[in-house]
Formats: C-alpha cells, sequence, structure tokens
C-alpha cells in the first residue's frame, strides 16, 4: 500500500505509536501522541499526531480535529515554558517538506533566531492576484 503521494506505507511514527520505535513523549491520550522531534531544529521542537494513520489534515475524520487540536494546544503551553515565541506548522505533500506521510505538528520553539518566514521581503499582494486566489479557491461557504 501506499499513500497518494505514492510512498511506502511503512511509517515511523505508526512505529512508535505502537510502541515499536524509540520516542520521548511530552502527551499522550488515546488518540493523540506529542514528542520530540529526533531531528530537531531548535530545542524543544515537537511533534503532534493523530494515533490513527493518515496522510493529510483533509483525510482527518470532523469528530477527530477537537482532540488533535487540543494536543496542539496543550503542547504549545509546555512549549511556552522554554519561550514564548514558537512556531506551529504543517507541511502537507513532498513539495510543501513533508517527509513522514502520516499527518503532523510540528512544534518550534525559537530563541534568538529569526523565524523561517524571515528569509526575504514579502510584498503585498495586488487586488487581481487576490481575486484570481479568490476564485480558484472557490467559495467562502464550502
Amino acid at each position: 500500500m501506499t499513500s497518494p503521494e505514492g510512498h511506502a506505507a511503512h511509517c515511523i511514527f505508526d512505529e512508535i505509536v505502537a510502541g515499536r520505535a524509540p520516542t520521548h513523549k511530552i502527551y499522550e491520550d488515546k488518540d493523540t501522541l506529542a514528542f520530540l522531534d529526533l531531528f530537531p531544529i531548535t530545542r524543544g521542537h515537537t511533534l503532534v499526531i493523530p494515533k490513527r494513520h493518515v496522510d493529510r489534515l483533509t483525510e482527518l475524520r470532523e469528530n477527530e480535529y477537537e482532540d488533535l487540536f487540543r494536543t496542539v494546544v496543550t503542547v504549545c503551553r509546555r512549549v511556552e515554558r522554554l519561550t514564548k515565541d514558537y512556531n506551529v506548522a504543517i507541511n502537507q505533500g513532498r513539495l510543501a517538506g513533508q517527509l513522514v506521510f502520516h499527518l503532523h505538528f510540528h512544534i518550534i520553539p525559537r530563541y534568538n533566531t529569526p523565524g523561517p518566514f524571515a528569509i526575504s521581503p514579502r510584498t503585498r499582494i495586488r487586488e487581481d492576484e487576490a481575486q484570481a486566489v479568490l476564485a480558484d479557491l472557490g467559495d467562502v461557504s464550502e
């Protein structure tokens, strides 16, 4: 079995959930798990996952949103013991930087280094660009 991105079904996060791979747990409940990233960007870089395997955020069942987001907030509160500055990020798909195809949120504490969006100057979107994107995205109520 492969993910929609064409990757093998073997998933290190499933192995962690099953207790077959080592991890440093931060938080766990019946549906979610949070643990330190093995290759952290900064001290305290934590991952939050649903225990049920899904590749993407859009594959979550509606009744799973609340538990996952509650765990993200719980971990953010813990990260605030380290610093009040942090990123909450999610990468969806290979081109967006997703390396493990199991939905996961990154909580990345920031200390005395700029965040990932400080790399280049940003310019304001033009009205015609905004309208084109809005048209592509579809009705707000969807």
